[in-house]
């Protein structure tokens, strides 16, 4: 019996010790703060070599991160067949309904001066 309570109070302990591990969430970038002090070799060692980038004549570099992908689903909803078992008496078909739900691609994008320190940054979607 004591055994069983041991083992079962370890396994409480790993199972609460694994929940708290997983509701961690990391930290939200402040860009405002890294504009002038971030640079655009921190920022591929970071999220990898950028999606899109492209310079301008000017020198200014831009840089275009896919932080996530959207989605499309279609899902039929309701749809059945009715046929009475009596003689002579027919059925009804009532098709589905297809539903369409989707999410757009999320993005972000950095703007980096001829030196390649920040000078600005966009969230969008598309």
């Amino acid at each position: 019996m004591k055994a069983f309570r041991v083992a079962t109070t370890i396994f409480a302990s790993l199972l609460l010790a694994g929940l708290l591990s997983g509701c961690t969430t990391t930290p939200k970038i402040d860009w405002a703060a890294r504009i002038g002090n971030y640079t655009h070799d921190q920022a591929v060692a970071e999220f990898g070599p950028p999606d899109k980038e492209s310079t301008l004549s000017d020198g200014t570099r831009v840089s275009e991160w896919l932080t996530r992908r959207g989605y499309r689903q279609i899902y039929p909803v309701g749809g059945y067949y009715y046929q009475s078992g009596l003689p002579g008496h027919y059925g009804w078909y009532y098709p589905p309904i297809y539903i369409d739900t989707s999410s757009p691609d999320y993005f972000l994008r950095l703007t980096f001066n001829a030196d390649g320190q920040l000078r600005t940054w966009k969230k969008f979607s598309r």
